[in-house]
């Protein structure tokens, strides 16, 4: 269900932009597959604007632009291009098949981006903008501008550039603070010097991109929406370059849950933050923090005694939002082996998930499987089989067995068996320096593919001595970076899934590369 909010509240336009600057978070590539399955998400979530790339900047990158302009349908499709002919022509040919289209294109103002990186002076800039933005609103008539580095821009300057843009077409003005410098009080105060000095100001969206270097991107977007900003920029989890971006999930239930105050909504379908959360974090392989605002697995746990006997008493004592309303489920422990496949469809449902009959057919196999491991099934097992799942790429190789043999002081033996098509391929080794090592060099003789470890990652998905350990790997292979993920109550298992998970991502995009 969607807010309801009264005739007084404003709605603000959420304009999310995980695909293009939560992407160039390192680590946190995606391919196409997988960028069109967030963008899908996105649309759920009730995302206004997808800002789905920046055409330009790769074939790769204007591929993904181009199908999601395609294929999703709900929200606006906006490609990001700097204020450049080539740069504004790419953008509209990859966005022009969308529903809605829009062209986000930027420049920076402010004095040390045009002494050290533009070496432009002012009158060059405004030049340069305005005609950024006629070209664009040549092609569509939804135009965004950003004038680069806005909040250490110089005031006047600044001004005239936004006038000058709106006048040229531009329908949103974008405010980013590129570097995370602002606070709260700096943001008010650049907000009401454009409502107040710019005089067709009313014909624009004021929009705001904060990024959280200091840690105040919420805080400075929530101050520019009460100083009238129109739209926020924001990503899933939080995502973006350095220390990241306005969180999505945190701007939008501080405006729900505080629209006594802000007078404000926007249309997210809060009930799907935490499966956009999930769903993001598994694909970029970037975890959110436990506790982590809206969306982080303490985010509502309540361990004080003080803090459980107001809960029991009255909730509201110690919660100001209700699980339930995010996406968490109200109760977490409800299945176990007896449990049948309906409950399992239920389940799934209620954490965000609609299964086909074939992985209903899989999840249901393995969750029988850890049913038998485990005495107890949380939400979150579940959800992990669900992800691995879903997210699993058509595998080339998998795992039949294996065997290590490792203790202090002596190299581990392994005995490996894997699977590829219908042949079955065996070693033995007498390698590494642990487990996980010579699990990994015994894959890479089997499967004739040698990779870089460049990131390894073990949580526990649930709690408890016999919690699903759920293992990350970041591998490269001739100067490519591949993701893997594995899930099992067994770590060193679940570490072998996720390497040959990795395996077998390189496998689809070298087209069989591989024995």
């Amino acid at each position: 269900m969607k807010d309801t909010t009264d005739t007084t509240s404003r709605r603000i336009v959420i304009f999310d932009t995980t695909l293009r600057d939560g992407e160039q978070s390192p680590g946190a590539s995606m391919n196409l597959a997988e960028k069109i399955e967030v963008a899908h998400a996105l649309v759920e979530l009730g995302v206004d604007v997808i800002e789905a790339g920046f055409p330009i900047a790769s074939p790769g990158d204007f591929e993904s632009v181009s199908e999601i302009a395609k294929t999703v349908r709900g929200s606006v499709i906006c490609g990001l291009a700097r204020c450049r002919d080539a740069d504004i022509d790419r953008a509209w040919e990859a966005v022009q098949h969308a529903e809605q289209s829009r062209i986000h294109v930027f420049l920076a103002t402010s004095a040390i981006h045009r002494e050290y990186k533009l070496k432009m002076g002012k009158e060059e800039i405004i030049r340069r903008a305005v005609a950024g933005v006629r070209r664009a609103a040549g092609y569509c008539p939804d135009i965004e501008f950003s004038p680069e580095d806005a909040v250490r821009t110089e005031t006047d300057f600044l001004c005239e550039v936004v006038e000058a843009a709106i006048d040229a077409g531009a329908t949103t003005v974008n405010i980013p603070d590129t570097v995370g410098y602002a606070t709260p009080a700096h943001m008010n105060k650049v907000i009401s010097t454009l409502r107040e000095r710019v005089p067709n100001i009313d014909r624009a969206v004021i929009s705001i991109h904060c990024h959280n270097d200091l840690g105040m991107a919420v805080a400075n977007s929530l101050t520019a929406v009460e100083a009238g900003a129109g739209q926020v920029e924001c990503t899933i989890n939080g995502l973006g370059e350095r220390a990241g971006n306005c969180s999505l999930e945190e701007i939008v239930m501080a405006l729900r849950t505080r629209k006594d105050y802000y007078h404000a909504h926007t249309q997210v379908v809060t009930r799907r933050l935490v499966p956009t959360s999930r769903l993001v974090a598994n694909i970029t392989g970037m975890q959110v923090q436990r506790n982590k605002a809206i969306v982080g697995r303490n985010a509502f746990a309540h361990e004080a005694g003080i803090h459980q006997d107001g809960m029991l008493k009255e909730r509201t004592t110690y919660e100001i939002m209700l699980p339930e309303d995010v996406g968490f489920t109200k109760t977490d422990l409800v299945l176990g082996k007896h449990s049948g496949r309906a409950a399992l469809v239920d389940r799934a449902k209620a954490l965000g998930y609609t299964l086909t009959p074939e992985q209903l057919d899989t999840v249901f196999g393995q969750f029988k499987v850890l049913a038998d491991k485990k005495k107890e099934i949380y939400d979150g097992d579940i959800a992990a089989l669900i992800e691995q799942e879903i997210h699993t790429t058509a595998d080339q190789w998998t795992l039949d067995s294996y065997r290590v043999v490792s203790g202090t002081g002596t190299v581990p033996e392994v005995h490996l068996e894997l699977r590829c098509g219908d042949e079955s391929f065996g070693t033995e080794m007498t390698c590494g320096d642990g487990p996980i090592d010579a699990i990994f060099l015994a894959i890479e003789q089997l499967t004739g593919i040698s990779v870089d470890c460049k990131d390894f990652t073990v949580h526990s998905v649930t709690v408890g001595k016999d919690a699903q350990g759920e293992v990350s790997v970041q591998v490269e292979h001739e100067g490519q970076s591949y993701r893997g993920r594995g899930v099992s109550t067994d770590s060193v298992e679940a570490s072998a899934r996720a390497f040959l998970n990795a395996i077998n991502r390189i496998v689809a995009v070298t087209n069989g590369g591989g024995r």
